[in-house]
């Protein structure tokens, strides 16, 4: 196992009607923000339970955080912290919200032009505003990290950033949250929790034995409840174990000690700021010929996963390589979230525009070994034509 630090403050505080819990968790001094999306936390009665938490404190309001952030619509919310000396965030909606909320918590205290922090990728971040969530969708564990992704729109450019000073103090998980989301952004949250875990188990061993059954115990748990989950709305503990899962799949804990991937997140954003494909599906593209590409250097915990995870046990091992990464494919494609390029109408154009991208971006050594070249990008992406 490798050396590791392992840090997260977060307070998670999960289950029914915690919204309410606002009361003492927000200080009775502040001078709240409220950021979200667009209108839903309004219709489903979400944002209306956090105003009535949040009592006499002086609350203002940003909506239209879009759900792939943009750098222009944040850097409004942060123009609107600093003119009215807000001290305190709170990110009402999914992981889109709370990594622009992190954004915005980092840039109101930054000196200098906010886009460094991004193509610093945080390690210029040296304080941040303090910040809660109320989480809505599960997906990306951002409520229990300290990541963030964000797009410019002017220039098509999606990077993430990192700092230790922008975990959210607590975040409220109520599963009844997700009972009124649309059956594709519950499938979507499934795939990207599912490649959340796999970016930090499918690489190599280093021994870590806890945290590969810990991963494989999850991804395990997303194929059970996957059908549920989409069939059966208001199903509390379905509902219950996906948020949980979610947020265990990218809290750090499966990631320490062991190697990390990443190449589909990196290669998967570069679709979301060309084309607008939501961040999951993208992910479900670039996955499964990656990890075909990337054969030979996974191969012994390509292996493990098939036995663990799909409990492939017979054939030869490129047969059991083969069927693991088919039946990962078959579990996207039965949640109704395409895994081909031709199922966004995109073509060969689009590998040669997200490669030109990827160059640009210095994403030219991507992957566990940083092996995975342009060249090698090309061939996943031609792959998933």
């Amino acid at each position: 196992m490798q050396s590791f630090t392992f840090y997260n403050p977060t307070q998670i505080i999960f289950g029914r009607d915690k919204v309410a819990e606002l009361a003492h968790l927000v200080p009775a001094s502040a001078k709240v923000l409220i950021l979200y999306g667009g209108a839903s936390a309004e219709k489903t009665g979400t944002l209306a339970e956090v105003r009535a938490a949040l009592g006499d404190r002086v609350v203002q309001e940003f909506g239209g955080i879009e759900p792939n952030p943009t750098y222009e619509t944040l850097m409004k919310a942060v123009e609107q912290v600093q003119r009215e000396k807000i001290d305190f965030l709170l990110a009402v909606g999914g992981g889109s919200v709370i990594d622009g909320t992190k954004f915005v918590a980092a840039a109101a205290c930054f000196e200098g032009d906010a886009w460094d922090i991004l193509l610093q990728h945080g390690s210029n971040v040296t304080r941040a505003l303090p910040f809660g969530t109320v989480l809505t969708l599960p997906a990306t564990g951002s409520e229990m990290n300290n990541g963030a992704v964000v797009t410019r729109k002017a220039t098509h450019t999606k990077l993430a950033f990192m700092s230790r000073h922008v975990f959210p103090v607590f975040s409220v998980l109520d599963p009844t949250k997700t009972f009124t989301l649309p059956p594709r952004q519950i499938a979507n949250g499934i795939v990207d929790a599912f490649v959340h875990t796999v970016e930090q188990y499918l690489t190599y061993p280093v021994q870590g034995l806890a945290q590969d059954r810990f991963a494989e115990g999850l991804l395990q748990t997303l194929i059970e409840i996957a059908p549920k989950a989409l069939a059966e709305p208001e199903d509390y503990d379905t509902r219950a174990n996906l948020m949980w899962t979610a947020t265990l799949a990218l809290n750090g804990l499966i990631g320490a000690g062991v190697p990390q991937d990443w190449a589909s997140h990196m290669i998967g954003h570069e679709l979301t700021a060309l084309y607008g494909i939501d961040h999951a599906r993208t992910l479900a593209i670039v996955l499964p010929s990656l990890l075909n590409a990337q054969r030979n250097t996974k191969r012994a915990k390509l292996l493990q996963y098939a036995e663990r995870v799909w409990h492939l046990t017979s054939g030869s091992d490129d047969e059991r390589i083969d069927a693991a990464i088919a039946r990962t494919r078959a579990f996207f494609e039965s949640l109704g979230i395409s895994t081909r390029l031709s199922g966004y109408d995109l073509g060969s154009e689009a590998v040669d525009a997200v490669v030109k991208q990827l160059e640009t971006h210095g994403m030219t050594r991507l992957g566990e070994h940083q092996d995975i070249t342009p060249q090698v990008s090309r061939t996943i992406l031609e792959a998933a034509l």
